[in-house]
């Protein structure tokens, strides 16, 4: 038996052998889902809080990439609620759910009009756990008895499976059980590895014959009860400790409390934008799971809330200048689980950085290659990158000290292993079949092409990872200096201008006004127009004129679709608006692309980034940003065109209003010499005055206000507290 569930005839959705049916009338097709989020456990819930088999078949309650619950629906009395409303909160902590009967006969014979139950649910994730505390209110002016039933099923499938993917066997699940007032259903995965779901009524309540929960509801006029159904997700014989909801709700909260982006505080004279990035930085939170290294931030829900290499570093780049722990975090982690020998099958090299981490059922049997993966060939150098910068926003020699053996293994990784021909360029090409044959951040298959539409044959060069390289040889050159290795910081500016004069002569296209997306294995250009090039600008490996001209391809219509900067040119020939890496629009590109302005003096690309990322936030839902959109043009009149897949939220594109805003207002920070530098500030339209309030350096705190005039925008220090200075370069 694969998913240990109840169907019966009061449910609109009808099992035929592992297809599911649903009811025409019934609105259930309703595609729109609830989100929660809590370290390695989440939860895909419909409007009503209910789990249901429909849609994209991605609703459950997951803890460590294994669905412990894919069926969880209450009734009343054997018919489905109505629903009034429901909502996240904007803390991202509680699912909140309101509910009343639909018209209805009683076993009292009594008919009780629809309207007559409020039932209330309010519903929250801690530490494995999915608490779901329901109150029912009568409103009615005589007594009512009834009941409420709540039918759940588990299948235990691993996400991978989940997505799509098929196995040719399975582990056994084994008899629900009853104990102590919960039952419990289990599996034994083929990793002998025990699962189980044990699902708990706090109040008086039943057990069916096929597994359901009533709960016999008694009440006066205008009395209520409430208590709770909690599900919790055990694992290898660990079994949870019972947790009150009140309890549970009180170390959540404080728990958020103490994160590194609660002392985030930003205001604006737009609430538009105010909402945007309060949603962000709540999002943010919420996928910031805590781990034995330090704060680390998800990837998405819901493929991919666990650790990847590239969107951890990226996302903690973005929040660097007003929340560097998330940095010192994600470097912590990486160098804790860095490559130390050559494993093909995981594409693994000494001293290569994480691209994915898996903990489920088929990662652990290896069925895929990604409990430790490092098919990435981007995340070495970015984790270069991110060091020196770390190091550059807080002047943490002692850290740096510390993961110093990891920062040379991954400048050897690119000597020895990333440059596979030594033409000085960092290609990448799998080892086996089962890893990704595209390794850059556009992982598509079909991504890396030439002008004829011919798919490149590797190994592949990509653009972007080259200016990485240069910028991590030039940052940790820096740190070199300051630790005591002169001679190595000497040969990295070296190495690093050597690969700037190579790149240039290899890259760059004038027929497109930008550098090519890649080099195939013959060292051809793939002479495609992409928003790569634009992610080579705020490395420096660009000369001034190649950076103007790659910034004026980029505001062109073919990539420029209104909404932001389009992965690939419209005239491209595997343009596509609705796929995913050909065409599309990401937020976390546009932001890369946007910090290119940081220190320049013209900030149009990074002001235009900005406003088309802020309109794009006023249509989306709950003004939270998607992985992607499509990359449609902008209509007027029209909103976007949402990609139906896309992960919402995702970390990188909530992070990317924060390094957007860093652009346009053109700010940097040393530590070291205890400066901010403003460079050429400049604000949109929409945003009159910006506020950033708590902004540490070192031991100094700042409050400092920008205001947008006619042709300038002027600065005002609020509040300045301990020793910083601050310039402004008009």
């Amino acid at each position: 038996m694969e998913d240990m569930a109840r169907t019966d005839v009061r449910t609109d959705v009808i099992q035929v052998e592992d297809q599911f049916y649903i009811h025409a009338e019934s609105s259930l097709a309703d595609a729109r889902t609830l989100v929660l989020l809590h370290n390695d456990t989440f939860a895909i819930f419909d409007r009503y809080g209910d789990i249901q088999p429909v849609g994209l078949g991605q609703q459950g309650l997951f803890h460590q990439e294994t669905r412990y619950l894919s069926r969880l629906e209450l009734f009343i009395q054997g018919h489905k609620p109505l629903l009034l409303s429901s909502v996240t909160a904007e803390d991202n902590i509680m699912l909140t759910v309101d509910l009343t009967n639909p018209d209805m006969d009683l076993p009292s014979d009594l008919s009780l009009p629809r309207g007559t139950l409020h039932l209330y649910r309010n519903k929250f994730l801690a530490e494995g756990v999915c608490i779901d505390q329901i109150t029912i209110h009568n409103f009615a002016h005589h007594p009512v008895e009834t009941e409420l039933c709540f039918d759940f099923g588990a299948d235990f499938r691993d996400i991978f499976e989940v997505r799509g993917q098929k196995r040719e066997r399975r582990g056994h699940y084994l008899p629900a059980e009853t104990e102590r007032g919960s039952v419990v259903l289990a599996y034994e995965g083929l990793d002998k590895v025990l699962r189980r779901t044990r699902i708990q009524c706090t109040t008086t309540s039943s057990l069916g014959t096929s597994g359901e929960i009533t709960v016999p509801v008694r009440l006066k006029p205008h009395e209520e009860i409430t208590f709770s159904l909690n599900v919790y997700c055990e694992c290898n014989g660990a079994r949870r400790e019972v947790v009150s909801f009140d309890d549970a709700l009180h170390r959540v909260h404080c728990e958020k409390n103490a994160s590194p982006l609660a002392a985030i505080d930003i205001y604006t004279s737009n609430e538009q934008f105010n909402d945007w990035l309060n949603r962000s930085r709540e999002d943010l939170n919420m996928m910031l799971a805590r781990t034995r290294f330090g704060p680390y931030p998800y990837a998405g829900v819901p493929w991919f809330a666990t650790a990847f290499g590239r969107d951890g570093i990226i996302t903690a780049m973005e929040l660097l200048w007003l929340a560097p722990e998330v940095a010192k975090g994600v470097l912590s982690y990486l160098a804790a689980t860095q490559a130390t020998s050559a494993d093909p099958e995981r594409d693994a090299e000494p001293g290569k950085i994480l691209h994915e981490t898996r903990k489920g059922e088929m990662a652990q049997l290896r069925e895929v290659p990604f409990g430790l993966y490092y098919g990435s060939v981007d995340s070495t150098p970015l984790f270069l990158l991110l060091a020196s910068a770390y190091y550059q926003r807080t002047a943490d020699t002692e850290f740096l000290r510390s993961i110093w053996p990891n920062i040379q293994a991954a400048l050897d990784w690119i000597d020895r292993f990333g440059d596979i021909d030594g033409d000085g360029f960092v290609e990448y090409a799998r080892k086996t079949e089962s890893g990704l044959l595209q390794q850059g951040w556009k992982d598509s298959q079909d991504s890396v092409f030439h002008r004829n539409g011919n798919l490149a044959n590797g190994p592949i060069a990509l653009c972007e990872v080259q200016a990485y390289v240069y910028a991590a040889r030039n940052g940790i050159a820096a740190v070199a200096e300051d630790l005591g290795h002169a001679d190595l910081a000497t040969s990295l500016r070296a190495q690093a201008e050597d690969l700037r004069n190579k790149f240039s002569a290899a890259f760059w296209s004038d027929e497109l006004g930008m550098f090519a997306l890649a080099l195939d294995g013959k060292k051809r250009q793939c002479r495609v127009r992409s928003s790569n090039a634009g992610q080579c600008i705020f490395s420096g490996i660009a000369s001034s004129s190649q950076s103007i001209r790659t910034n004026e391809s980029l505001l062109s219509p073919g990539l420029f679709s209104g909404w932001g900067i389009r992965t690939i040119a419209t005239e491209e020939k595997h343009y596509n608006p609705m796929s995913y890496h050909n065409g599309s629009v990401w937020p976390h590109d546009n932001a890369m692309i946007a910090f290119g302005a940081r220190d320049l003096v013209e900030k149009d690309i990074a002001l235009k980034i900005l406003s088309s990322l802020l309109d794009l936030s006023l249509f989306a839902d709950l003004h939270r940003l998607p992985e992607l959109i499509c990359g449609f043009p902008r209509r007027p009149g029209k909103g976007p065109t949402l990609y139906p897949v896309a992960c919402s939220p995702q970390a990188w594109s909530a992070g990317a209003v924060f390094m957007t805003l860093q652009s346009c207002l053109g700010l940097s920070i040393s530590a070291k010499d205890s400066r901010l530098q403003l460079y050429h500030s400049a604000l949109p339209e929409a945003l009159k005055r910006v506020e950033i309030r708590n902004l540490r350096i070192r031991d100094a705190v700042i409050d400092i206000a920008f205001k947008r005039y006619a042709e300038t925008v002027g600065i005002n220090v609020l509040r300045r507290s301990g020793n910083v200075e601050i310039l402004a370069s008009k």
